[in-house]
């Protein structure tokens, strides 16, 4: 564990980074936790910058939460990466050892599984991903996890359908693809997880199902989706992007500060108060 009586630094880094929550969470666990010492700040870093800036670090340093585009171009900066993380080819998670090493994680994909324990989703016998981004690659890694059948997957191209099938191929997972203009039929299992950008599923709304199972949308702002908001009115349960988003910051803090568990609650609710002050 990092010692607590110097100063330790922890920063996301990413590009755009104006946005991000991870601040707020990562202070609301340190206030908690009495770590009046540590600093956790945001830095506008792209591809080109990052060997740079994680080559400057210093001591002081505890670690790093990176986001987009930087997941994947951080990898050979590292000294080791966990299997979870070589599992999806995406470290969101730097922590930096006082022996000078560089270690990385993936806190996404345990995050999702958390993030669906908390309300009640332990296992499933089959499952929906609306989309295939970087995400979904995560969600897939998740539900290699909890899911017992086959994944169908709604995408709208072709190519983007084939990066699926070998995400499921790397994962153990029987991943079915399917277009996106079938994706009504996707809100019929009894476990859909949403990747998409904002707005994309805002055409789904009317097809949810009198008794629809859980919805998993990985947005937390604008909250709720529309989709979001239909799933709840037809009493379905639905997990959010801040869920997640405080879940694999909950496994960071533990990281980087080794001490936990982390404070969920306190996170939680300065997420959602930084989210109402938007």
């Amino acid at each position: 564990m990092a010692s607590a009586d110097r100063r330790h630094r922890a920063a996301v880094l990413g590009s755009p980074i104006a946005h991000s929550l991870s601040p707020v969470l990562h202070r609301a666990a340190y206030a908690e936790l009495g770590l009046t010492h540590w600093t956790y700040d945001r830095f506008e870093v792209d591809e080109a910058a990052l060997p740079g800036f994680v080559e400057g670090l210093d001591p002081s340093w505890a670690g790093l939460s990176l986001t987009m585009p930087l997941k994947r171009a951080v990898i050979p900066l590292l000294d080791s990466i966990s299997e979870t993380a070589s599992s999806v080819e995406a470290v969101n998670t730097v922590v930096l050892t006082e022996d000078g090493r560089r270690t990385g994680d993936n806190t996404d994909i345990p995050g999702m599984i958390a993030a669906l324990r908390e309300r009640g989703v332990e296992k499933t016998g089959s499952a929906a991903v609306l989309g295939a981004g970087a995400t979904a690659s995560s969600a897939l890694a998740a539900l290699s996890e909890i899911c017992t059948g086959p994944v169908t997957a709604y995408v709208r191209s072709r190519e983007r359908g084939q990066e699926m099938r070998g995400w499921g191929e790397r994962l153990g997972v029987d991943v079915r693809i399917s277009d996106w203009a079938e994706a009504e039929r996707a809100l019929h299992a009894p476990l859909v997880i949403a990747t998409t950008p904002a707005g994309a599923t805002d055409t789904l709304t009317d097809a949810v199902p009198e008794h629809p199972g859980t919805l998993f949308d990985v947005l937390y702002e604008p909250w709720p989706t529309r989709l979001a908001a239909a799933w709840t009115a037809h009493g379905g349960a639905v997990v959010g992007g801040l869920d997640l988003l405080v879940h694999q910051a909950v496994l960071q803090v533990e990281q980087m500060t080794g001490r936990a568990p982390a404070p969920l609650a306190a996170m939680r609710k300065a997420g959602e108060a930084a989210l109402a002050a938007r």
